[in-house]
């Protein structure tokens, strides 16, 4: 199950990183930022929710979704109270899940505002749909997630290790300068789109997005 659902939120645009116990992913944790967590309760070394409770006292505020057959009132409640996000009993359908995610995304604190606007060039966060002056811009998936990545921290240097991160999962093969390859082809197709946003690099340690003045 758990490799079907990553699967299906593959085709919905995300990066997903699968493991199958809490010792496995309490390193994932501990060794990647991650948008939002995904926990099973029932798991070959333990309870799920004991690994939120690790990640509390660490400190780290990142959302995390229970998912799980026991939905019981008692159960949901010691979920949220192990300091969950949000509790989803199985079975449940893809559609209210993607719902749910974008929920705890779109948090303040942890996010930056549903639509994101630089110079000409606007980001629906929400929908991931990127446009010029009200006009689509059709992106491949990594350009994508390349453009959403830089967008959420505009004027910022993204560190390319962080890039990587966003743009693909654990088990993908990078090849040495395939990221360099996705931002040279998001640059040239900004540039077409008149869009007015440069993508500068920064030697030896990532990107910036800036408004081209």
């Amino acid at each position: 199950m758990a490799s079907a659902l990553a699967g299906a939120l593959k085709k919905y645009d995300m990066v997903v990183d699968l493991v199958a116990t809490l010792a496995d992913a309490d390193e994932a944790v501990s060794s990647n930022a991650y948008g939002a967590i995904l926990l099973d309760r029932q798991l070959p070394d333990g309870d799920g929710l004991t690994l939120i409770a690790k990640l509390r006292r660490r400190g780290l505020s990142v959302p995390v979704i229970v998912l799980t057959a026991r939905g019981e009132l008692v159960e949901r409640v010691a979920g949220l109270d192990s300091g969950a996000d949000d509790y989803l009993g199985k079975p449940f359908a893809i559609e209210e899940l993607l719902a749910r995610l974008r929920a705890v995304l779109r948090r303040p604190a942890e996010m930056p505002p549903e639509t994101v606007r630089l110079g000409r060039l606007s980001f629906d966060l929400g929908n991931r749909e990127a446009s010029v002056d009200g006009a689509p811009l059709d992106l491949p998936r990594r350009e994508l997630l390349v453009l959403e990545t830089l967008l959420r921290r505009m004027g910022r240097t993204v560190a390319r290790s962080s890039l990587e991160e966003a743009v693909y999962s654990i088990d993908d093969e990078i090849q040495s300068n395939a990221l360099d390859t996705h931002v040279s082809r998001l640059r040239r197709k900004l540039s077409e789109a008149r869009a007015e946003v440069e993508i500068h690099g920064i030697r030896g340690v990532g990107y910036l997005l800036k408004h081209s003045r």
